[in-house]
């Protein structure tokens, strides 16, 4: 909304000596974001004067018609000679009024004006158009022709209105009153305590049986409308200099005087209104539905195919115009022809939800449209079209018709109940039940009562729908910058909760691996899950879809980590980064589909125990996990040796490292599960309340799944259940236990069948080496069916043992050893290599 400051000065007695500037810094603090101040004119420097042309004389032997005229500027000039010009517009003839620049002036955009030759003739000054001062768009081209009622030699720059200040207001779409001069003033008046002078106080007739006939049939749809009725309009009648002025000010072009008193009524008022040639409406006006497949051209020539839902004007004929939104070309006032003589006003108010949902079914945005979504005052129909009325009368020379039209459906104002200190619970400071009604009083709300106050909200504040609207008015008032900063005191002996430190070490654990963060949207859709292969009935693609999603391409929440990772990897890879080691921590969303219906919370109350207890039965499970995306070198090569790429081995570290965290331990086991390679796949599990629960999978990509996502060759991933390692685990990080003693080392070389898992060997070695073990480690698979046998395989592991308090002896350690190969010899057919 832009706002010219003299046109808000008629109805606010601001200071004289208040700028734009501070009046920004009043409405800001108010609620209202002032984006700009608009310096109009303020580089602009006279003599710029009226003046009239008494002869052109047309120059030959040019590329372009150029004129040299001579022009009456009266005494501007100082010597009251006509003033010679060149000029090349070709829009006015002699005897027209135009408006003359002198030498020494100023022109916008620092063009100073002086006498030069030009096209062999001296040309004393300019003959100007609207661009060349700064005016915009006023709908013509070329050369300003004045009316000629103007004297010559008269300062133009006060008579155009050149030099002024426009806030440029964006206006948020809880306060659409401020889509008006009215609405801004009231704000205005308030933060400067000066009274307001409304313009939608005027005398209204009462409503009678001689106006236009109209018929409501959508009540709801159209709760009131408004018809007045101007005969003897002269039809060469235009809008005066004021009149555009305004209206170019405030961002709209002039178009015909009709049309341009009901797009200034609308800017004053904020009560958006149409005028129809009455000699091209037949019969009764109606608001009704649209019938489905029904037609209309709308005044921008576009034919329309309407709906069922669309809030429609009518005639005998059918749509004249769609409601709140725009007019039909049927019954437009054709201002070309000059033979509109009588014109009816319609003044009406809409329902904001359909006009909303009309305006963007057609994509039809226009000035009215965005009034009504905002809320109109319905109240001011009658004020706006009477308005409308006057202003026919006094510029265009018409007669209003007695009839008054007015169709009102019954309806009450909205009555609020709010204890009187509820403005200081709110915002913590203590009011005063003066300050709370005096703020409700000034922003137009009746107040009455003591303790508890009964407020009736006014027409104009729609949005004022329940008492914690109230109370940020007071607070708005009274000035958000004027609460005071409180921290909160958070209870002696809370800190974090066991599952944040477990969150928080395991992302220290796995950056201290090597691993980047790279937290992700949590949102996917269907076809990367038909990337990843997951199969039809996969638990992964049943997921919670967003009424409205930030991309039409992932409407879901997640069920897995691995996308968002995997996506982060391939464009760090395609950017030029190959080595990448990526992990994430975060929430998945897995419905069940016992979910129950979300209740709606109350506003003005803390919600029962029953009522979050629904709500939080109607929300998915989420549980937490944490994942890690691998590619390219694991080790980087160089002059200690070469490198080694990252492989399946890294991902499953990488879930050890995460179990060490929750302080459980995990079982490795060879799996087939989508993503992973059916080859390089491991399921992970641990023990969750006495029971082997598969927490999460490790391994490396399946080529299908890399070559579809493009992704660098032999990817591996890795992704857990955090809460169930959690459950698994004691939930105590305990420090490593440092002992006096020496070590003993002892290393066994097993041969074993090759479908024999290496953890399998090693569980039963760590069972049966007993207590003394102090760790275990596999460092050499060694494969060689010369020396080993078909289907066979060695494998190395270190077994370390030690005494708590005591320094063991050998056969302390051998007896450990060969307890621990005869248990593994038992359970899985180990055999000692020689």
């Amino acid at each position: 909304m832009r706002v010219p400051l003299s046109w808000l000065r008629e109805y606010v007695d601001l200071p004289a000596t208040e700028t734009g500037r501070d009046v920004q810094a009043k409405l800001i603090p108010a609620g209202l974001e002032v984006e700009t101040v608009e310096q109009l004119g303020a580089d602009l420097k006279g003599p710029l004067v009226v003046g009239q042309v008494l002869t052109i004389e047309e120059l030959e032997g040019f590329k372009k018609p150029i004129r040299f005229c001579t022009v009456d500027v009266g005494r501007a000039n100082g010597t009251g000679e006509p003033q010679e010009i060149v000029c090349g517009a070709r829009n006015f003839s002699v005897g027209d009024k135009v408006v003359v620049v002198l030498p020494g002036a100023t022109l916008p955009g620092g063009f100073s004006i002086s006498a030069r030759k030009t096209y062999g003739r001296v040309s004393h000054g300019m003959i100007c158009s609207a661009d060349e001062l700064g005016m915009g768009d006023d709908g013509t081209h070329g050369i300003i022709v004045l009316p000629p009622e103007h004297e010559v030699g008269t300062d133009a720059i006060e008579l155009l209105q050149l030099v002024d200040e426009v806030l440029d207001i964006a206006v948020t779409p809880d306060r659409g009153y401020c889509l008006s001069i009215r609405g801004v003033a009231r704000e205005a008046a308030i933060a400067y305590g000066r009274p307001l002078l409304d313009p939608a106080l005027l005398d209204v007739p009462a409503p009678n049986a001689f106006g236009h006939p109209v018929k409501i049939a959508d009540p709801f749809g159209c709760d009131r409308f408004t018809a007045r009725t101007v005969t003897g309009l002269d039809p060469e009648a235009r809008s005066p200099i004021w009149l555009q002025r305004r209206l170019q000010k405030a961002g709209m072009r002039p178009i015909s005087l009709a049309v341009d008193i009901t797009n200034y009524v609308m800017l004053e008022l904020g009560q958006p209104l149409h005028a129809y040639d009455r000699s091209r409406v037949q019969g009764t006006i109606g608001v009704r539905r649209a019938e489905r497949g029904e037609q209309l051209t709308t005044l921008d020539g576009v034919t329309r195919t309407l709906s069922a839902e669309d809030l429609v004007i009518t005639d005998d004929r059918g749509p004249i115009g769609l409601a709140g939104v725009m007019g039909g070309a049927n019954t437009e006032i054709d201002d070309t022809e000059g033979t509109t003589t009588e014109v009816v006003i319609e003044a009406a108010h809409f329902d904001p939800v359909a006009v909303a949902r009309t305006a963007r079914r057609h994509k039809l945005s226009s000035e009215a449209s965005r009034r009504f979504e905002r809320g109109v005052d319905p109240q001011a129909a009658s004020a706006a079209a009477q308005r409308t009325v006057d202003l026919l009368v006094l510029l265009a020379g018409g007669t209003a018709e007695a009839g008054v039209t007015e169709v009102v459906a019954p309806s009450a104002p909205r009555t609020l109940t709010i204890p009187a200190d509820h403005p200081d619970k709110v915002a913590g400071v203590s009011y005063g039940r003066e300050t709370v009604v005096r703020r409700l009083q000034q922003v137009g709300c009746d107040v009455y009562g003591q303790d508890e106050l009964i407020v009736t909200v006014p027409s104009w504040r729609p949005d004022l729908t329940d008492p914690n609207d109230l109370a940020e008015e007071v607070i708005r008032l009274e000035g958000y910058e004027n609460l005071p900063s409180t921290l909160p005191r958070p209870l002696p002996g809370r800190g974090l909760t066991a599952r944040q430190r477990l969150h928080r070490r395991v992302g220290r654990a796995l950056a201290g691996a090597g691993y980047v963060e790279a937290p992700n949207y949590p949102f996917l859709g269907e076809a990367v899950l038909d990337q990843l292969g997951l199969d039809a009935d996969d638990p992964r693609r049943t997921r919670v879809t967003l009424l409205n999603p930030l991309s039409d391409e992932e409407p879901s929440l997640r069920t897995t980590l691995l996308p968002g990772l995997l996506g982060a990897l391939r464009r760090n890879d395609g950017r030029g980064s190959h080595d990448l080691a990526l992990f994430e921590t975060g929430l998945v969303f897995r419905p069940t589909g016992q979910e129950e219906p979300a209740v709606r919370l109350p506003a003005d109350r803390r919600p029962a125990d029953e009522q979050l207890a629904a709500l939080d039965a109607a929300l998915p499970r989420q549980p937490r996990r944490a994942a890690v995306v691998l590619a390219g070198a694991r080790e980087q090569a160089g002059w200690w040796g070469k490198g080694r790429p990252a492989d399946w081995a890294d991902a499953i570290e990488a879930a050890r490292t995460v179990a060490r965290e929750a302080g459980a331990e995990l079982s490795i086991r060879a799996d087939q599960h989508a993503p992973w390679h059916p080859g390089r796949c491991a399921a992970l599990y641990a023990e969750v309340d006495g029971a082997e629960t598969l927490v999460g999978h490790a391994g490396e990509l399946h080529p299908r799944v890399v070559k579809a996502m493009h992704l660098p060759e032999r990817t591996c991933a890795m992704e857990v259940d955090l809460d169930l390692l959690q459950r698994a685990g004691d939930g105590v990080a305990r420090a490593p236990r440092i002992s006096a003693f020496p070590v003993a080392t002892q290393d066994v070389a097993l041969v074993v069948d090759k479908p024999v898992p290496a953890a399998d060997v090693e569980a039963a070695l760590r069972e049966g080496a007993g207590e003394l073990l102090e760790s275990i480690r596999l460092f050499d698979v060694y494969e060689n069916a010369e020396q080993l046998g078909d289907g066979r395989k060695s494998l190395a592991y270190a077994l370390r043992f030690r005494a708590a308090d005591r320094t063991l002896t050998v056969d302390e350690a051998s007896a450990a050893r060969d307890a621990a190969v005869a248990l593994a010899a038992e359970r899985t057919g180990a055999e000692l290599r020689s």
